[in-house]
């Protein structure tokens, strides 16, 4: 028997990566999760994650134990569900950003309505920027999005670098602005792009700009220009531009869920769904839809 306890700390793990930002989002000491962790590799007689100084990393066999961890913890939840007769409903409108657009975000959602029929589930995806504007404005009860480095709100999903990408073919002349595919204001990728060629006193100009993620890919798939974008969330057909290029390091991101103002209909949704995504978060960047 593994322990629920332990396998959700160790799901927290796997996704931030950090032990120190596992507790965080738990709640727990670290030496709490260092010891869930422990137990749990005690128990299933298996090294889950080789760690460091300096990092963590998930093992061969901690990869395999995140399929079994999920799977345990939603039948948990569905037997609770059903043996408690506990039946969510009202209006949950949640916002998620257009990074989510070709990740596995859709599955995590099926698997909430079909547990929670009776919610009236109402999706926007939007930009970030815009997402954080709607929830402050009493717009959505829930959102998933990125944050600026800088920004304490929100419950953190998951923790990346952005990268430079683009076409494969694509060469960057050194003597020219720097072709920009970006998203819109107040998107917060294309600010940090824009933050970091300024820093080095690179020469930039617009190539695309689009609201919808798709409309950047196809673009720089065309070859038309560099955009921003997370290194989990790397779209078929697009490279990361190598070093040589010289395009200045764009930085960290953080993907986070952030509640919005708590209305009594929609709060128990909102938390489940939350639980849900948070439970299952290192799905939506491994193994993205084409």
């Amino acid at each position: 028997m593994y322990d629920p306890s332990q396998l959700r700390t160790f799901l927290a793990v796997a996704q931030t990566l950090s032990f120190t930002q596992a507790a965080r989002r738990l709640g727990l000491r670290q030496s709490t999760v260092s010891q869930h962790v422990r137990r749990l590799e005690d128990a299933c007689g298996r090294q889950l994650f080789a760690r460091d100084t300096h990092s963590v990393e998930l093992t061969e066999d901690g990869e395999a134990m995140l399929g079994f961890a999920r799977r345990i913890l939603e039948v948990q939840e569905q037997a609770t569900v059903f043996f408690t007769g506990t039946r969510l409903r009202g209006r949950l409108r949640f916002g998620a950003s257009e990074d989510f657009v070709l990740t596995r975000l859709p599955e995590i959602l099926e698997g909430f309505r079909y547990d929670h029929p009776e919610v009236d589930l109402e999706l926007t995806v939007e930009l970030s920027g815009t997402l954080h504007e709607q929830l402050a404005a009493g717009k959505l009860d829930l959102v998933l999005a990125k944050r600026r480095p800088e920004d304490p709100r929100g419950e953190l999903v998951w923790h990346d670098s952005l990268v430079w990408i683009g076409a494969e073919r694509l060469r960057l002349d050194p003597d020219r602005p720097v072709p920009l595919i970006a998203y819109p204001p107040p998107g917060i990728t294309r600010a940090l792009a824009l933050e970091a060629l300024e820093r080095q006193g690179r020469p930039w100009r617009i190539a695309c700009t689009s609201g919808s993620l798709n409309g950047l890919i196809a673009a720089a798939r065309a070859g038309l220009g560099v955009m921003a974008h997370s290194r989990g969330f790397v779209p078929p057909g697009l490279v990361q531009v190598p070093e040589r290029a010289g395009l200045p390091e764009l930085g960290e991101v953080d993907f986070v869920l952030v509640h919005g103002r708590r209305r009594t209909s929609a709060q128990e949704a909102a938390d489940a769904l939350a639980a849900a995504i948070l439970g299952a978060g290192d799905r939506l960047h491994r193994g993205q839809r084409g």
